[in-house]
């Protein structure tokens, strides 16, 4: 496969990380993807397949607090996955940067996790 773009290259990372990275129930795997005018979060359980919780910058209360995507946009998501996965029960997590760089929007949507109580 000859790897041509960005995205392509996203992708190979991907499947490096996801290689390691498995959700179960107990612990289940928190997917963060970005993309150019939104990020998303999820936790999933990959025995089962099923999403347990889901943020993302197109929810209603999202949009009504204003939330962009930048560094205060991934912290206030960051926050906000942390409180809806601990109201789901959610406490430890493993977390998936979907073959992203751990750079400024990554890092602080995962510090502002933790900080709200989720342990990675």
């Amino acid at each position: 496969m000859k790897l041509k773009s960005r995205k392509d290259f996203r992708r190979r990372r991907h499947f490096r990380v996801r290689k390691k990275v498995f959700g179960t129930a107990e612990r289940p795997r928190m997917a963060v993807f970005v993309s150019n005018k939104h990020m998303y979060v999820q936790f999933i359980d990959d025995e089962k397949g099923h999403t347990l919780a889901a943020v993302s910058t197109l929810d209603p209360e999202t949009r009504s607090e204003g939330v962009r995507l930048n560094r205060d946009g991934a912290a206030w998501l960051g926050r906000r996955a942390a409180e809806i996965a601990r109201a789901k029960g959610i406490e430890k997590v493993v977390f998936d940067r979907g073959g992203h760089s751990y750079g400024l929007r990554l890092r602080t949507l995962a510090d502002a996790a933790r900080k709200a109580g989720l342990e990675f």
